[in-house]
């Protein structure tokens, strides 16, 4: 489930660059979005708008990845911080509708055993 917001977001934040220039450029159609690119790549014209746009997909993907998988370590450690038993943490990470990968990662952070 995580990697499907990972991709929604990576694919959604481009497209509201364009939406965004494309409406700044008070035109419509295919005018609007030709006008849009090319405003957006600067002196690379219209290809660079698609490189560009295709960067920043490459960032945000990794930005959300970076992020959701930090921010949730750093919640489970402050719980186990805080007194929360290991064994319960380690049962709802389990629970979590999330890849397996970052289980793993949520269960190597706070100590899980390694049959979980």
């Amino acid at each position: 489930m995580d990697e499907v917001f990972r991709k929604v977001a990576a694919f959604g934040l481009p497209g509201v660059l364009l939406v965004i220039t494309m409406a700044a450029t008070g035109l419509f159609g295919a005018a609007a979005i030709t006008a849009a690119l090319a405003t957006l790549g600067g002196p690379f014209g219209m290809l660079g708008g698609i490189g560009l746009l295709g960067i920043t997909g490459l960032i945000t993907d990794a930005l959300v990845r970076y992020g959701l998988d930090g921010f949730l370590i750093g919640v489970y450690i402050e719980r186990l911080k805080k007194g929360e038993p290991k064994q319960k943490l380690c049962k709802e990470i389990g629970d979590l509708p999330t890849s397996g990968d970052l289980k793993r990662k949520l269960r190597e952070a706070i100590g899980c055993i390694a049959n979980h």
